[in-house]
């Protein structure tokens, strides 16, 4: 049997680890919340749309499974992003409610927050995977081309960079994701392996918004990923591609009394250089 080790990043109690579920918990709860925005991403496409800060938004299998790949940005300067494997490094590998999702260096600052997971009770299977994927990525033509030889032109990568597009993002704004719906782990060879997604209709991960967000999200053109994608069994999983339905809602402003938005990192950047160094020499001269 294998020990559990405990986990590197730990912090002391009441630290920036520390979340406030009863909070979470009233707003996932929320009877009083108005639904100010509600669209469909029909199969083997992406779509990117804003979420205010205090507002939540949902993620929703609409005729069954279906992986999502999610990007994050702050709505307001977009060089701040979702961080995955610093999300993956204070939270975990899968994440589920009361889970943060981190932005990157140098704002590291919790982007939003998750309210509600209906497969929150899947746990770990029989192989070790668990849902809500930050172990793996998006697909891409790129290692298509470099497993196959061949290109394939639909992938969650090239659906965010045209979704994003619109709002003045490209290519390298598009990162790494977290992989909604999708299960996932690492078999007895240290290597990753994706199954068969199990959400059924009208399971949802629901998010608060820390901030105010830009997002986007791929209806994975693997589908539920009962398809092998890749190897000598692969074939094109068009028939197991499904829509995923987004919804945005406003809460009554009562639920967020005595909550504000994250402020970003406190350390200033300095990384250890002098007056006459880097970017700050000759500075007040």
């Amino acid at each position: 049997m294998t020990r559990n080790f405990p986990a590197a990043y730990q912090v002391t109690r009441g630290g920036a680890l520390d979340v406030d579920r009863a909070f979470y918990d009233r707003i996932a709860r929320a009877g009083e919340r108005e639904r100010v925005q509600a669209f469909e991403i029909p199969i083997r496409s992406a779509q990117a749309w804003e979420v205010p800060a205090g507002h939540v938004f949902r993620i929703l299998t609409v005729e069954g499974p279906q992986v999502g790949d999610l990007n994050i940005w702050n709505a307001r300067d977009p060089r701040e992003r979702f961080w995955a494997s610093r999300t993956r490094q204070l939270q975990a590998a899968h994440v589920t409610t009361y889970d943060r999702l981190w932005s990157n260096l140098p704002f590291l600052r919790p982007l939003a927050t998750i309210t509600s997971d209906t497969l929150a009770g899947y746990g770990v299977d029989d192989y070790g995977g668990r849902v809500h994927d930050l172990l793996g990525t998006r697909c891409d033509p790129y290692v298509n081309r470099l497993l196959t030889g061949e290109d394939f032109h639909f992938h969650c990568h090239s659906n965010l960079c045209r979704a994003v597009f619109p709002h003045g993002l490209t290519e390298f704004d598009v990162h790494d994701v977290l992989n909604v719906f999708q299960c996932t782990g690492l078999n007895h060879e240290d290597k990753y392996f994706m199954r068969y997604c199990p959400a059924r209709p009208g399971d949802h991960l629901e998010f608060f918004a820390e901030i105010d967000l830009l997002c986007a999200l791929s209806a994975c053109p693997g589908g539920d990923l009962s398809v092998p994608l890749w190897g000598p069994e692969a074939r094109d999983p068009l028939d197991v591609c499904r829509p995923l339905g987004v919804e945005v809602y406003r809460l009554d402003p009562a639920l967020l009394a005595g909550w504000k938005p994250p402020e970003r990192a406190p350390y200033r950047g300095f990384h250890g250089f002098k007056a006459e160094q880097g970017p700050w020499a000759g500075v007040g001269e």
